[in-house]
């Protein structure tokens, strides 16, 4: 399988990551453990993943111009992202993520989600026409359409200010679970070619507009290992659909390697502990 050329167009949250035994009801007091940080949030994950498997991948985002910023460009380009950031004068989003003991997650942000807009003349636009694959998680509508010059391009419902304007997507990929994601997307399911709900550990069903491809599920694929933190796994599933989509992979075939994405995602502590990857000579 080719290794393509991928790209996210997307937010990034810097986030305290904790333990706890459950998510505490109102009024009481629990003790939090193995506290930890990393910059997270949609795209982050979501370019992480798609470096992983093919090697490297750009981030295009938006920042506050402090020290999280500093330490988000760090870090990421650790894990094989090239990052080019717009600078806000609003601080850099942060978030707390609690996880339970079965390995479920919450998640509370501070501050507004930063995006990048197609009028940062700073950022590289240009290259993404050279990218076989894009995934779209925030952006405003030139964002979206300079993201639209890739070959594929997939986006998240959560980018709702960039669609329903009449930009075609290959992909559209929601949680079932999330009635956020739901009511976003009826603004753009019509215009994506692929429409992709996924249904957690139930695997997730999808329908392809044009071609006769009609309608379809997928199974869930066992985690390789036991469950530790289901951060990331929503997030990790969409780069890797978009990472075969832009391989040239047939809908059914790129659900599963997703779904593998998502399951090995789980088994690790935090988004980037446990990720799949593949090799140059897979």
């Amino acid at each position: 399988m080719s290794r393509p050329k991928v790209a996210v167009v997307g937010h990034v949250e810097y986030v305290r990551f904790a333990r706890v035994p459950h998510v505490p009801h109102a009024g009481e007091i629990v003790h939090a453990r193995d506290p930890f940080e990393e910059p997270a949030g949609g795209g982050a994950v979501a370019a992480v993943q798609l470096a992983r498997l093919a090697g490297s991948s750009v981030l295009i985002t938006a920042l506050g111009d402090d020290e999280l910023a500093r330490r988000t460009t760090t870090r990421l380009g650790e894990l094989g992202v090239h990052i080019h950031a717009a600078r806000r004068a609003a601080p850099t989003r942060t978030a707390v993520t609690l996880v339970d003991d079965a390995g479920q997650r919450t998640i509370t942000t501070f501050g507004s989600r930063l995006q990048p807009t197609g009028e940062d003349e700073q950022l590289p636009w240009g290259e993404l026409a050279e990218m076989d694959a894009v995934y779209f998680t925030a952006g405003d509508l030139g964002a979206l359409r300079a993201a639209r010059a890739a070959r594929v391009l997939v986006a998240s419902p959560r980018a709702v200010d960039a669609l329903g304007h009449g930009v075609s997507l290959d992909a559209l990929v929601l949680s079932a679970d999330d009635a956020i994601e739901c009511h976003k997307a009826t603004h753009a399911q019509d215009e994506a070619e692929l429409l992709v709900c996924t249904e957690g550990g139930h695997g997730g069903v999808y329908r392809q507009r044009n071609g006769g491809g009609g309608k379809g599920s997928w199974e869930a694929v066992p985690p390789p290992g036991d469950p530790v933190d289901s951060y990331g796994c929503g997030d990790s599933f969409a780069a890797g659909l978009t990472y075969a989509l832009g391989a040239g992979m047939p809908a059914p075939d790129a659900l599963n390697l997703a779904a593998r994405c998502g399951a090995v995602c789980l088994t690790g502590r935090g988004p980037y502990e446990r990720q799949l990857t593949i090799r140059a000579n897979d």
